[in-house]
């Protein structure tokens, strides 16, 4: 749980930012802006611009804009009855799955312990264990252990904003991977407040005007350096190498 307004407040301060700007970038007015910031939610026209509110406001300060809404709604928004009963019903119906579940399990267990107990006995009574192998069973009645593989992890994916901040960001070319991936976009410009989401691994991104640009990795801003144009890969993990 965090406080949604003071946590507005010190990403606008923390960059430099004055409301007549932001209002100019996300197109609320900057009396909203502030209640945001006061969580005066009262003087906001209704629930659902306020969420719409809170989420242009969040990502436009490189937040997670889904990150506040949730957190809006868990401290404003009362669900409704028919709401709750689904959450029971969906509970309930989970346990009962997960109860068949372990008693599957068990029974199956039992099962395979009895088949093994069997034929180990079947093998011990007619005196040739040694040339009956025992399925699981070794020669000298140790337990064999099968080796499984380990899967290799796969990088995740990373949810990337792209955001033009006080002027527009000319000649924008993205694409998948490295520069001679799938093309996303080419020579795109975004106006003040525009963005592009993505959901990849990794992007390739050139652009003529960084200082204009903003980049969010899963709902965090991270930086690059110089400010001359440039091309740079932004991976799942937040990193900017140059490229």
């Amino acid at each position: 749980m965090f406080e949604i307004g003071s946590s507005l407040k010190e990403a606008r301060l923390r960059q430099g930012l004055d409301f007549p700007e932001i209002e100019t970038g996300t197109k609320i007015r900057g009396k909203y802006l502030n209640a945001l910031e006061e969580e005066r939610f009262d003087v906001l026209p209704g629930e659902t611009y306020i969420k719409g509110f809170l989420r242009t406001y969040a990502e436009y300060l490189g937040l997670d804009g889904q990150l506040y809404v949730d957190e809006f709604n868990s401290r404003y928004v009362a669900p409704d009855e028919s709401e709750m009963q689904t959450i029971r019903v969906r509970r309930t119906a989970q346990a009962r799955r997960h109860r068949r579940v372990q008693g599957g399990v068990l029974i199956a267990a039992l099962v395979g312990i009895a088949v093994v107990t069997a034929l180990v006995i079947v093998a011990w009574t007619s005196g040739s264990a040694p040339d009956q192998p025992v399925a699981g069973i070794s020669s000298n009645g140790s337990t064999q252990q099968k080796k499984h593989k380990r899967a290799q992890p796969q990088s995740a994916k990373a949810h990337i904003t792209l955001r033009a901040v006080r002027t527009n960001v000319s000649l924008l070319a993205v694409r998948k991977g490295g520069p001679t991936g799938k093309i996303l976009l080419e020579n795109v410009e975004l106006a003040p407040g525009e963005a592009k989401h993505f959901t990849r691994r990794s992007l390739w991104i050139n652009t003529g005007t960084p200082g204009n640009l903003r980049v969010v990795v899963n709902g965090k801003r991270v930086n690059y350096p110089g400010g001359k144009p440039q091309a740079f890969i932004v991976s799942a993990r937040g990193i900017i190498a140059p490229a």
